[in-house]
């Protein structure tokens, strides 16, 4: 038996500029997917503490697939605990999906390496989803502060964080398509909005290593208005992101694609409780996270 957890993640900057090449950069946060496989049993069995029908996680599954093209697997159980919220922008998908590549990696000595752990992860994003990212996989794997496509670590951030979740689910492919669709509608605009938020996450990373969150959530803010250009932004929404910045965030924008789901702001740690009691009173619920350097671990 092999247990294995990955992170969740908050977008500082990037999210679907990312997908078009463009830079982006996300933080692993102290929630947690945990993976237990075990062999045995007659045949592969999924216990999954997610609301779908659990044998037909297709995270999972796809994993398993990707795995077993290095080794037989036949008689498998699968069981999944998890603290993050899923259909919410912070990564729940990913992180299941590298905690099972992981364990199955541990348990069956396949020997891949993280960077090929956080690779395979993604192309199973890409295959169950139809579009992906590479950013959610390479921070659940690495765990820190990560830049993408350029696949650098960063210090994790040390300021303060509160997740805003409104409780509507979101599609995370059919926000990419929305986006997708608008972008070859009008090319020239949608394309110069994507470079600009591919320059904030430039600037960012500076900023980062500067421990500078005035100026890193002065660009969270100007990253959330080129998001609402994008028709993202979805009222409840905005208003939790208008009520941790008007009770003293740094910043605070979608994390995500957006359409329901999370927003994240950051903040002196001082002032955590009272943003995350003014987003729980704006709409839906808050809660108060950290940022951690530990990704994909075998317990």
């Amino acid at each position: 038996m092999t247990i294995c957890s990955a992170p969740g993640k908050v977008f500082l900057f990037g999210e679907h500029a990312v997908v078009y090449g463009k830079r982006a950069i996300a933080c692993a946060i102290d929630l947690r997917t945990e993976v237990e496989v075990s062999r045995g049993g007659n045949g592969i069995h999924i216990h999954s503490a997610f609301k779908d029908d659990p044998d037909k996680n297709p995270y999972i599954k796809m994993a398993i697939k990707k795995v077993q093209q290095y080794v037989d697997i036949k008689n498998l159980s699968v069981r999944v605990s998890s603290t993050i919220p899923i259909a919410s922008g912070l990564g729940s998908s990913a992180a299941v999906t590298v905690a099972t590549i992981g364990a199955l990696n541990e348990e069956f000595q396949v020997g891949l390496k993280k960077e090929e752990i956080a690779l395979m992860a993604y192309q199973t994003e890409i295959e169950v989803q139809g579009a992906a990212s590479p950013t959610d996989t390479f921070v659940s794997t690495m765990g820190g502060t990560v830049i993408v496509p350029d696949r650098k670590v960063l210090p994790p951030i040390s300021c303060g964080i509160v997740v805003g979740h409104t409780g509507i689910s979101k599609s995370t492919a059919r926000m990419v398509a929305r986006v997708r669709a608008l972008k070859e509608k009008y090319p020239d605009v949608i394309g110069g909005i994507m470079d600009s938020i591919g320059c904030i996450s430039v600037r960012g990373e500076d900023l980062i290593k500067k421990n500078d969150y005035r100026s890193i959530g002065e660009l969270m803010n100007v990253n959330q208005g080129l998001l609402d250009a994008l028709g993202i932004t979805i009222p409840e929404l905005s208003l939790q992101i208008h009520a941790a910045r008007q009770h003293g965030a740094y910043g605070a924008k979608v994390t995500g694609a957006g359409g329901g789901g999370c927003m994240v702001a950051i903040c002196d740690e001082k002032k955590c409780k009272e943003i995350a009691t003014a987003i729980g009173r704006s709409y839906g619920d808050s809660f108060i996270t950290r940022s951690t350097s530990e990704g994909l671990i075998i317990k």
